[in-house]
């Protein structure tokens, strides 16, 4: 794609690991990045003026839940994403092709058909609709519209999926130039699928790249497939994908299948695991995974993680926060939330620490140990 408005510079490689800097017309961010979910606008139990303290450099808005509720017109007439959510830091948006398919929508080659969850009414998307939706709610990165098929799939529903995605691609790249003639600032991300079949996943890389997009996701992993189906189907795209654009692994979060990605040149990464397990008493730890609503907990005058710098392991026990997770207060959500978002966000920094310092493989065996 022309024009590009970002500008992906390697700092450092250790292996297929890196760690770079991806430049955009709103500033920079340092990879590997951790992006929180804020599903509708927002990153559940948590502000904007949160996401500054912690350091997060992108939010990953919904287009899905957006357009239903309250609606594009709405973001839009009240100043875009960043003005409706008092969020200045990048935002990326998706294309809300996941949320369709999981409703089991009517897909055709033009596009897809689906129901709204909210009052059930109809709603068409198409790879041209995708594209104006996410530009009039002003995203910094907008990612196409696609097909991802459930795993598993027979090989038939897969190359299905390969083939849409890429007739789609090129339908949203025309849509979109258009719009960057006019002076847009925005990106558009293409994306890759294919299931775990590794020739299919080359394939649908190398179609994508084809058509040229301001750099790339990598779709449909991490849906339910084993750690040893993923990587090597993981692997297969990014070895197509170009060397000096941004590469984006969606919907993984969890700590050794981050990491093991970042060691095949990821740089970008969402999740709604961190805060879902906060929610839920879920805590990320240096130890592993802890249950806070555990009766060994009951009595602990322990952090989360001792560990950990953040500041709710400054000041509150598990012991306190047990308490109020077992009587559902909502101010544990958030404090829990909190924890989890600056757990991760640090496993991201020392992983591009341990890239810049050389010592990826020791760092990746480390978290290995510790995390399933």
């Amino acid at each position: 794609m022309d024009d590009n408005p970002l500008r992906y510079e390697p700092v450092a490689a250790d292996g297929a690991a890196r760690a770079g800097l991806l430049w955009t017309p709103r500033g920079v961010i340092a990879t590997p990045c951790f992006m929180p979910v804020g599903t509708r606008a927002t990153v559940r139990a948590v502000d904007s003026a949160d996401l500054e303290r912690l350091g997060i450099q992108v939010v990953l808005a919904n287009t899905y839940h957006l357009m239903l509720r309250p609606g594009v017109e709405v973001v839009a007439q009240l100043g875009g994403l960043h003005a409706f959510s008092g969020w200045d830091g990048h935002i990326l948006t998706d294309s809300g092709g996941f949320q369709v398919f999981s409703l089991e929508p009517k897909v055709d080659d033009d596009g897809v058909t689906f129901r709204s969850t909210y009052d059930g009414s109809s709603h068409r998307l198409t790879p041209e609709t995708a594209v104006a939706i996410q530009a009039d709610l002003g995203a910094d990165i907008q990612m196409v519209l696609d097909v991802c098929p459930p795993l598993p799939s027979s090989t038939q529903v897969v190359r299905r999926a390969v083939d849409r995605t890429a007739d789609w691609a090129a339908r949203a790249a025309d849509a979109f130039a258009e719009r960057r003639r006019e002076g847009s600032t925005q990106a558009l991300f293409g994306i890759c699928q294919g299931g775990v079949d590794e020739a299919l996943r080359a394939e649908s890389a190398e179609r994508t790249v084809a058509v040229g997009f301001d750099g790339y996701g990598i779709g449909g992993l991490s849906v339910g497939e084993p750690r040893h189906q993923m990587l090597p189907a993981l692997a297969a795209a990014t070895a197509v994908l170009p060397a000096d654009q941004a590469r984006y692994l969606m919907g993984v979060g969890d700590p050794r299948g981050l990491v093991e990605a970042v060691g095949l040149g990821v740089d970008m990464f969402d999740c709604v695991l961190p805060t879902r397990f906060g929610r839920h008493g879920t805590i990320l730890t240096s130890a592993g995974r802890v249950n806070l609503r555990n009766a060994v907990h009951l009595t602990s005058d322990e952090p989360l993680d001792p560990s950990c710098g953040c500041a709710v392991c400054a000041r509150y026990s598990r012991g306190y926060l047990r308490h109020l997770r077992m009587v559902n207060e909502p101010t544990v959500a958030r404090l829990c939330t909190l924890h989890n978002l600056h757990w991760l966000g640090e496993l991201v920094g020392d992983a591009r620490a341990a890239v810049l310092d050389g010592r990826f493989e020791a760092f990746r065996a480390e978290v290995a140990a510790v995390w399933e």
